[in-house]
């Protein structure tokens, strides 16, 4: 890890300057699983707070240990929207639920794939778009050249700290960040802390 925050350090100086305030890189992984999926689709246009309070909620009305196709399966749709789910996401989870418990969705076979194979697989399940796709290779799979340009978190750190005077779109993302492959993922983490020290 040590070359990767040399290579950002060295390229950017903007990123110089928020890892020495930050400090290590200390990114949290996730299983790469059935429940971590379902995580993601939780936190699918929400911010992180009321995702958590979500997905919480959901793992409770599940019972004890983690989210299973089977446990989720068993609970009635409307005691998931009580969970604060929303009628789409309840959908969605069912339905990745079910492919799963098929076999048609092979969590263990992602692992081998490259970033490209692993959205493209992810993506043709219903409600799972290139961002959940993109966070399951950050969090879960452990990539670390993921640059998640339509992130709203991405974009707004990049605002700030660039003193942009607008929210880049995410071909503008893809320009500022082009010095930092083969290590996106880690300045990515890096700009999300951004926000979390300064909100």
């Amino acid at each position: 890890m040590q070359e990767a925050l040399l290579h950002l350090k060295g390229c950017d100086p903007v990123l110089q300057r928020l890892i020495g305030e930050v400090g290590p890189y200390a990114i949290e992984y996730l299983e790469p699983c059935f429940e971590t999926l379902v995580k993601s689709i939780v936190y699918q246009q929400l911010s992180g707070k009321v995702a958590r309070v979500i997905f919480n909620r959901l793992a409770a009305a599940a019972g004890v240990g983690p989210l299973t196709p089977e446990s989720v399966l068993k609970l009635r749709p409307a005691r998931m929207r009580a969970a604060g789910l929303s009628q789409q996401k309840v959908a969605y989870i069912r339905d990745l639920a079910r492919r799963t418990r098929s076999g048609e969705v092979d969590f263990g076979a992602l692992q081998a794939l490259p970033d490209d194979e692993v959205c493209r697989s992810l993506t043709s399940v219903k409600g799972i778009g290139v961002w959940t796709a993109q966070m399951f290779l950050i969090f879960a799979l452990r990539r670390v050249d993921v640059l998640p340009s339509a992130d709203l978190g991405i974009r707004a750190a990049l605002r700030k700290l660039y003193g942009l005077p607008e929210l880049p779109n995410p071909a503008h993302v893809e320009e500022l960040a082009r010095e930092w492959r083969p290590y996106s993922t880690v300045a990515s983490w890096y700009l999300w802390r951004s926000l979390e020290k300064n909100p």
